[in-house]
This record gives structure tokens, C-alpha cells and sequence, in this order.
């Protein structure tokens, strides 16, 4: 087994080192580079790896596997090259701000609530923890509020490994039993767990956090959230999408709420109306076509539930049956077509074939859509 000294844990804002390459083998999909020593910090714990550069080699990956920190090349590096490492800083410190303030978070619920954090995920957007028991919004929004005032507090992050004595002592957190030198980081007022993550060395380098969201989840919660740039990143988004709906409603921003209210309130009586215009036209329909025997109908602008009401209500005065169509915005045409007692399967199944449609229903109606032009429609029901 090839050691590697850790460099990430004696400082972990290293961003370039030098090294040499102890082994170099073939995998699967290119190769496995172990190194002297490296900056390189593993995939585990919920945290992804590091990515950067070998001699300006791409690393794509970086596992332990078996005691050894392998990190995978499309190209190889022959053993004993001496070689410049280079971490992606940027990916680096998100991580640890994601990291830290997960850390600072799960230690507030826990002493707050008592909840434990069985399952976290840092993925690139958004980070998700599962807590052991349910929490509200408002819960969240408090625990959020202490965090950030923590945050603020700027207070150094401690690292250390306690001897077997000061274990047994230190009430920490760990999601499974653990044996040997244990690595706790603390977090001070917030946390102190076993973790082998790379973290911020002052809580105000977390900047801040933000909870996004919760959702029931097996016996708890799952909580999203996100910490440092992440936040600004996203007070950027929410606050530019804003001004564009300000600017759509001429509304000020902080009235954005207030102006949609009073904008669904409008669309939903101008719907009510349009509803009852379009019952008295089936109305209307249905008194023009009583007795006629079967009816081709051909509007504009309704939607699909209108082309239904239109093809019902004519088909109960009609004596025979009815077609209604309306011209979608893509071209296409929804149908809708019945007869009282009659059974349409095969009428429609061709109909279907003749003008490339889709759709169906009982045997006496259905409804679907066809990619025909007008004159085609009207020609298919003349045949």
C-alpha cells in the first residue's frame, strides 16, 4: 500500500504543492496516480472530491480505496515524476462553506430539538440533510437566524484529536460508532462532530446560510439548503427575476406579492366569464344543430375542456354525430367527437391513422389531437 502524506489536513487552504508520483496503473477508464504526498481531498463523508491538475493533467477524480488516495487521469504519469499540483480553489472553498455550514446547522437542531442528521448530500447546487425528526418552517427560519448570527461571531473552527480519556467526556456528534483517533471539529455554540471534511478556519468565511426548503421524509425532514457564495448567487437570481415581474406589473419590487394577488384575482373572474360565454355558445350550438343528424364543427380558441363541452351539448339535440375542432398554437387541431348511444372506436382509430392523431375514450366519445390542416379534416369526414 502506497501512504500519501495528507496535506489538506496540515493546511487546508493549500491550493499548489509539489509531490512525486509513487505508482501509476492502468484502470478502467484511464488511470490511477498515487502520490508522495497531495492536496487532493477524497470523495467521502458526503463531500466530493477535489478536482484540479497533475503537471496540467485534468484529475477527474479522487477516492480512498484500501488506505490509498487515488487520483484518476485520462493520462498517465510515469512513477518517480516529479509533478505541480493544483487544486481548484473556487470548488474548494464552496465545498468548505457548503460543509461548515451544514456542520453549524445540524448542531444547532440537535441541541435545540434533539434531532439527529442521518443523511446529507452536497450536491453542485444545493445541499440536503435528513433529520430524525419533523421540524416546521418557522423552526427552520429561527434555526437559520441563530446560525447566521454564529456565522457573524467570526470565531475560530477547532480541529483536534482527542486522546481516549477526553472522548469519553465530550458530548460530539457521529452518525456511527467509531474507533481509533478520532478527528472532532468543533464549531464553537454550534457543533461538535467527528468529520474528516475540510472546513472553513473562521465560521465568518461561511459568510452565510440559507435554508430553501423542507419536505417530509421517512421519519423526519429533509432540509435544502446552501452557505457562502451559493447565497449570493441566489439572492442574484430571486432578486433579478423580481425586478422583471416588477417591471411586467409595474409594481416595486417589495409589491411583487400584492400585484400577482391582485393579478390572479382578475384572471380567475375573466375566466369565470369566459366560461359562461362559452356555455351559452354550446348552448347556442346545440339549439342551431337539434335534429340536424351528424355536425362538423370547426371554432377558434378553445381549449380542451371547451372542445368537450361543445362536442357533449351538440350531441345530446343533434340526432346523430358531432366533430368539434379548434386550431391549437402549434398547428395542431384538439378534437373532441361523440354520438348519444353510439359507438365511435373504429370511426376514431381511423381517423386517427388518416390524419396522424392521437387520443381516445368511451365507446360513444373521445378526444384527442391531429397534425392536419383544415381542408384535410373537412375532407376525411366528406369521405
Amino acid at each position: 500500500m502506497t501512504e500519501t502524506r495528507r496535506l489538506y489536513y496540515e493546511d487546508v487552504y493549500t491550493r499548489e504543492f509539489h509531490g512525486e508520483v509513487r505508482e501509476c496503473r492502468k484502470a478502467e477508464k484511464g488511470y490511477q496516480i498515487l502520490l508522495d504526498q497531495s492536496a487532493f481531498y477524497p470523495e467521502g463523508g458526503g463531500q466530493p472530491c477535489d478536482l484540479g491538475t497533475l503537471n496540467g493533467i485534468a484529475v477527474t477524480d479522487v477516492q480512498e480505496e484500501g488506505g490509498e488516495l487515488i487520483h484518476y487521469t485520462e493520462k498517465p504519469l510515469e512513477p518517480g515524476t516529479a509533478v505541480e499540483g493544483q487544486i481548484d480553489w473556487e470548488r474548494r472553498f464552496d465545498l468548505m462553506q457548503q460543509h461548515s455550514g451544514e456542520h453549524m446547522v445540524s448542531g444547532l437542531v440537535n441541541s435545540i430539538y434533539g434531532y439527529h442528521n442521518v443523511g446529507f448530500h452536497m450536491g453542485s447546487d444545493v445541499i440536503t440533510i435528513d433529520f430524525s425528526g419533523v421540524l416546521t418552517r418557522e423552526q427552520l427560519m429561527e434555526i437559520e437566524e441563530k446560525t447566521n448570527r454564529k456565522i457573524w461571531e467570526n470565531a475560530p473552527v477547532k480541529i483536534f484529536y482527542p486522546d481516549e480519556e477526553e472522548l469519553k467526556s465530550l458530548p460530539y456528534r457521529s452518525k456511527k460508532e467509531l474507533e481509533g483517533k478520532i478527528r472532532l471539529v468543533e464549531f464553537p455554540g454550534t457543533d461538535l462532530c467527528a468529520c474528516c471534511g475540510t472546513h472553513v478556519s473562521h465560521t465568518g468565511e461561511i459568510g452565510m446560510v440559507k435554508i430553501l426548503g423542507v419536505e417530509n421524509f421517512r421519519e423526519g425532514v429533509r432540509v435544502t439548503m446552501i452557505s457562502g457564495k451559493r447565497v449570493l448567487d441566489y439572492l442574484n437570481r430571486i432578486n433579478d427575476q423580481n425586478s422583471r415581474i416588477s417591471v411586467k406589473l409595474s409594481a416595486k419590487t417589495e409589491e411583487t406579492a400584492q400585484a400577482v394577488e391582485r393579478l390572479w384575482e382578475e384572471n380567475y373572474r375573466l375566466k369565470g366569464q369566459l366560461l359562461h360565454l362559452e356555455q351559452e355558445l354550446c348552448r347556442t350550438e346545440a339549439d342551431r344543430w337539434e335534429g340536424a343528424g351528424s355536425v362538423l364543427l370547426f371554432h377558434e380558441g378553445l381549449d380542451a375542456d371547451g372542445v368537450r363541452r361543445m362536442a357533449d351539448a351538440v350531441m345530446q339535440k343533434c340526432a346523430g354525430c358531432c366533430a368539434v375542432f379548434s386550431k391549437s398554437p402549434d398547428g395542431t387541431y384538439k378534437y373532441a367527437i361523440g354520438e348519444k348511444d353510439g359507438d365511435l372506436r373504429q370511426f376514431v382509430k381511423e381517423m386517427n391513422q388518416a390524419l396522424d392523431g392521437r387520443g381516445g375514450g368511451r365507446p360513444f366519445f373521445a378526444q384527442g389531437s391531429v397534425k392536419a390542416e383544415e381542408e384535410e379534416i373537412r375532407r376525411f369526414f366528406r369521405q
